[in-house]
């Protein structure tokens, strides 16, 4: 269990929907931290099993769960599922009271955060695009990053409850500009890794010490994150930590889409997204992003 201390905030009713490795640590954090707690899952089991151990409530559609919350935070998989909790007869939309907030943390298209902002609206609803980024270290340690795009007004209703599993919680724009940022966070992680990988791979063809190596340069200019948490694990070839190479893809897959909508070149990050196509195809999919440096071995 997270050490995490909470900024004091008032009690709201939450629900929470999608229990994953993400979900299930960031809805304890709420319910921890004194609000009450309804989540749903698409397997209904893992839901009532949170529940038992975190004191909350489990619900068996997403409709249920969202019945008289002041917040619904959702982190499910992609475009398709997102729409699945949120639209229909059982959809969160169909439960959620006027004046209440969607805050979306899905890695999804800036296109889905702008159909559901425009479908809350003529029912009184605001909904709040928030990719976070962390991974699940970051959510069981309530210490995730937060990247939000909506209505002012909502994001400042939701800022402090969010802080519960956060440490950063930023409004970036209008609806659509979470998922964008997060796709500007994905393109930077990208080529760091690959360029991360070229430089291990380098060094031990070199017959360098890399862990040395690494504790050298990773005082100057070249530290980064990355560097400090996965260089010493890839030159161990382990690679057993945190977000998948498939999640990765379905990330790089957003980004390409969106720059041929914008136009904007991503010529690294397009090669980058055939090395881990190259990690997939060898059996690698559920491996961390910090595989790539298997391809040079």
């Amino acid at each position: 269990m997270s050490s995490k201390t909470y900024e004091p905030t008032s009690p709201r009713k939450v629900a929470f929907l999608g229990l994953g490795v993400m979900g299930d640590p960031m809805a304890g954090h709420l319910q921890r931290a004194g609000h009450a707690v309804t989540v749903y899952n698409r397997t209904a089991a893992k839901a009532t099993q949170w529940a038992a151990a975190y004191g909350g409530a489990s619900a068996a559609t997403p409709r249920a769960a969202a019945a008289g919350a002041d917040i619904v935070f959702a982190c499910v998989g992609n475009d398709d599922d997102l729409r699945s909790v949120v639209l229909g007869a059982d959809g969160a939309f169909a439960g959620m009271k006027p004046g209440a907030v969607f805050v979306d943390h899905t890695t999804a298209s800036a296109e889905v955060a702008r159909e559901l902002n425009a479908s809350a609206q003529p029912l009184g609803l605001q909904f709040i695009d928030a990719p976070v980024s962390g991974g699940n270290l970051g959510a069981i340690n309530g210490a995730l990053t937060v990247m939000c795009g909506g209505d002012a007004a909502a994001f400042a209703a939701i800022q402090p409850v969010a802080m519960a599993f956060a440490k950063a919680v930023t409004h970036l724009g209008e609806s659509g500009a979470g998922q964008l940022a997060k796709m500007v966070n994905q393109i930077a992680i990208a080529g760091l890794v690959q360029g991360l990988s070229e430089a291990i791979a380098f060094g031990e063809k070199a017959g360098l010490d890399m862990q040395a190596v690494l504790g050298v340069i990773g005082k100057g200019a070249a530290q980064s994150w990355q560097m400090d948490n996965r260089g010493p694990t890839m030159i161990d070839g382990k690679f057993e930590f945190g977000f998948a190479v498939d999640w990765m893809r379905k990330d790089l897959g957003l980004v390409l889409d969106e720059s041929r909508r914008n136009g904007a070149r991503l010529p690294v990050t397009a090669l980058v997204d055939q090395f881990y196509a190259d990690i997939q195809a060898s059996g690698g999919q559920r491996w961390d992003t910090s595989s790539l440096i298997k391809r040079l071995r």
